[in-house]
Protein backbone atom coordinates (compact mmCIF):
# COMPACT_ATOMS: atom_id res chain seq x y z
CA UNK A 1 0.00 0.00 0.00
CA UNK A 2 3.13 2.62 0.47
CA UNK A 3 3.84 3.23 -2.92
CA UNK A 4 8.31 3.44 -3.63
CA UNK A 5 9.23 6.06 -6.52
CA UNK A 6 9.28 3.44 -8.75
CA UNK A 7 5.97 2.18 -8.20
CA UNK A 8 4.51 5.51 -7.87
CA UNK A 9 2.02 6.82 -11.02
CA UNK A 10 3.64 9.83 -12.81
CA UNK A 11 1.41 12.48 -11.41
CA UNK A 12 2.47 11.16 -8.09
CA UNK A 13 6.21 11.07 -8.76
CA UNK A 14 7.07 14.81 -7.99
CA UNK A 15 6.36 14.15 -4.45
CA UNK A 16 9.26 11.74 -4.58
CA UNK A 17 12.11 13.76 -6.06
CA UNK A 18 13.68 14.53 -2.69
CA UNK A 19 14.07 10.62 -1.44
CA UNK A 20 11.17 8.84 0.83
CA UNK A 21 8.29 11.32 0.85
CA UNK A 22 6.72 9.10 4.12
CA UNK A 23 4.09 7.30 4.65
CA UNK A 24 1.43 9.46 4.89
CA UNK A 25 2.31 10.67 0.98
CA UNK A 26 3.51 7.13 -0.31
CA UNK A 27 -0.19 5.79 0.78
CA UNK A 28 -1.55 9.05 -0.57
CA UNK A 29 0.06 7.93 -4.04
CA UNK A 30 -1.90 5.34 -4.68
CA UNK A 31 -4.50 7.97 -5.37
CA UNK A 32 -2.85 10.65 -7.39
CA UNK A 33 -6.13 12.22 -7.59
CA UNK A 34 -6.73 12.63 -3.59
CA UNK A 35 -2.77 13.60 -3.25
CA UNK A 36 -3.25 16.51 -5.46
CA UNK A 37 -5.78 18.03 -3.46
CA UNK A 38 -5.13 16.14 0.33
CA UNK A 39 -1.61 17.78 0.39
CA UNK A 40 -2.24 21.71 -0.20
CA UNK A 41 -5.22 21.29 2.08
CA UNK A 42 -3.20 19.55 4.93
CA UNK A 43 -0.04 22.10 4.19
CA UNK A 44 -2.81 24.99 4.86
CA UNK A 45 -4.10 23.24 7.86
CA UNK A 46 -0.80 22.12 9.40
CA UNK A 47 1.51 25.13 8.39
CA UNK A 48 1.70 28.58 9.27
CA UNK A 49 -0.54 31.07 9.92
CA UNK A 50 -1.37 33.26 12.80
CA UNK A 51 -1.68 30.79 15.22
CA UNK A 52 2.11 29.77 16.92
CA UNK A 53 3.74 26.18 16.06
CA UNK A 54 3.28 25.71 19.38
CA UNK A 55 -0.53 25.76 19.57
CA UNK A 56 -0.73 23.86 16.91
CA UNK A 57 1.18 20.75 17.86
CA UNK A 58 -0.45 20.90 22.01
CA UNK A 59 -3.56 20.47 19.33
CA UNK A 60 -2.63 17.68 17.25
CA UNK A 61 -0.83 16.00 19.80
CA UNK A 62 -3.22 15.73 22.32
CA UNK A 63 -5.99 15.01 19.06
CA UNK A 64 -3.95 12.18 18.21
CA UNK A 65 -3.38 11.11 21.80
CA UNK A 66 -7.40 11.26 22.11
CA UNK A 67 -7.86 8.78 19.18
CA UNK A 68 -5.02 6.26 20.06
CA UNK A 69 -2.85 7.36 16.58
CA UNK A 70 0.45 5.64 16.79
CA UNK A 71 1.75 7.15 14.10
CA UNK A 72 1.06 10.49 14.50
CA UNK A 73 1.55 10.87 18.28
CA UNK A 74 4.52 9.58 17.33
CA UNK A 75 5.64 11.80 14.69
CA UNK A 76 3.96 14.71 16.46
CA UNK A 77 5.65 14.39 19.54
CA UNK A 78 9.16 15.10 17.69
CA UNK A 79 7.45 18.04 15.66
CA UNK A 80 5.53 19.47 19.40
CA UNK A 81 9.75 19.30 21.01
CA UNK A 82 10.84 21.43 17.77
CA UNK A 83 7.81 23.71 18.35
CA UNK A 84 9.34 24.50 21.78
CA UNK A 85 7.03 22.14 24.18
CA UNK A 86 9.31 19.97 26.52
CA UNK A 87 9.64 16.31 26.86
CA UNK A 88 7.29 16.66 29.97
CA UNK A 89 4.77 18.43 28.09
CA UNK A 90 4.39 16.45 25.65
CA UNK A 91 3.75 13.56 28.09
CA UNK A 92 1.49 15.30 29.75
CA UNK A 93 -0.36 15.85 25.97
CA UNK A 94 -0.26 12.24 25.20
CA UNK A 95 -0.93 10.55 28.59
CA UNK A 96 -2.44 12.58 31.13
CA UNK A 97 -6.21 13.09 30.15
CA UNK A 98 -6.75 16.50 32.03
CA UNK A 99 -3.09 17.59 32.01
CA UNK A 100 -2.93 21.53 31.98
CA UNK A 101 0.09 22.89 30.32
CA UNK A 102 0.56 26.34 30.71
CA UNK A 103 -1.87 28.88 32.31
CA UNK A 104 -5.79 29.73 31.52
CA UNK A 105 -5.11 29.87 27.48
CA UNK A 106 -3.45 26.64 27.01
CA UNK A 107 -6.20 25.16 29.83
CA UNK A 108 -8.88 26.48 27.98
CA UNK A 109 -7.39 25.07 24.85
CA UNK A 110 -7.20 21.36 25.78
CA UNK A 111 -10.63 22.04 27.20
CA UNK A 112 -11.92 22.52 23.80
CA UNK A 113 -9.99 19.79 22.18
CA UNK A 114 -10.91 17.40 24.53
CA UNK A 115 -14.32 18.39 24.22
CA UNK A 116 -14.41 18.52 20.15
CA UNK A 117 -11.90 15.53 19.42
CA UNK A 118 -13.11 13.20 22.57
CA UNK A 119 -16.96 13.75 22.36
CA UNK A 120 -19.96 13.82 20.71
CA UNK A 121 -22.57 16.62 20.19
CA UNK A 122 -21.93 20.08 20.30
CA UNK A 123 -19.37 21.54 22.78
CA UNK A 124 -21.00 22.73 26.17
CA UNK A 125 -21.03 26.02 26.58
CA UNK A 126 -19.22 26.55 29.57
CA UNK A 127 -16.27 25.23 27.98
CA UNK A 128 -17.31 27.46 24.69
CA UNK A 129 -17.62 30.40 26.90
CA UNK A 130 -13.83 29.44 28.44
CA UNK A 131 -12.36 29.06 24.88
CA UNK A 132 -13.58 32.03 23.70
CA UNK A 133 -12.48 34.07 26.23
CA UNK A 134 -9.14 33.15 25.42
CA UNK A 135 -9.25 33.04 21.73
CA UNK A 136 -10.43 35.16 18.63
CA UNK A 137 -13.27 34.16 16.57
CA UNK A 138 -10.66 33.52 13.77
CA UNK A 139 -8.16 31.14 16.04
CA UNK A 140 -11.56 29.40 17.43
CA UNK A 141 -12.71 28.51 13.50
CA UNK A 142 -8.81 27.55 12.84
CA UNK A 143 -8.19 25.72 15.94
CA UNK A 144 -11.16 23.71 15.13
CA UNK A 145 -10.56 23.05 11.62
CA UNK A 146 -7.59 21.37 12.64
CA UNK A 147 -8.83 19.02 15.12
CA UNK A 148 -11.24 17.66 12.66
CA UNK A 149 -8.61 17.37 9.73
CA UNK A 150 -6.31 15.75 12.84
CA UNK A 151 -8.98 13.35 13.27
CA UNK A 152 -9.30 12.65 9.68
CA UNK A 153 -5.73 12.12 9.45
CA UNK A 154 -5.66 9.65 12.88
CA UNK A 155 -8.23 7.89 11.56
CA UNK A 156 -6.56 7.21 8.33
CA UNK A 157 -3.32 6.66 9.59
CA UNK A 158 -4.62 4.34 12.64
CA UNK A 159 -6.82 1.98 9.58
CA UNK A 160 -3.94 1.65 7.55
CA UNK A 161 -1.14 1.14 10.23
CA UNK A 162 0.95 3.84 8.44
CA UNK A 163 4.67 3.02 10.16
CA UNK A 164 6.96 5.52 12.35
CA UNK A 165 9.90 6.24 10.78
CA UNK A 166 13.15 4.90 12.49
CA UNK A 167 14.38 8.55 12.51
CA UNK A 168 11.33 9.71 14.63
CA UNK A 169 11.54 6.39 16.99
CA UNK A 170 15.65 7.66 17.27
CA UNK A 171 14.36 11.45 18.39
CA UNK A 172 11.93 9.79 20.52
CA UNK A 173 14.21 7.59 22.27
CA UNK A 174 17.11 10.61 22.41
CA UNK A 175 14.31 12.60 24.07
CA UNK A 176 13.40 10.06 26.46
CA UNK A 177 9.38 9.72 24.88
CA UNK A 178 9.78 6.23 23.97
Amino acid sequence: MLLDAAAAPLTARPYYQNGDPGPLVAALATVPELLEVSLPFLTTVLGASSLDARTKEIVIVRTSALLHCVYCVNSHSVVALDSGLTAAEVVALRDEPRAALGGEREDALLGWVDAVAGGNGPVADAVAARFGRSFADHEVVELTLLVGATMMLNRFCTALELPTSPAVIDRLTAAGLR
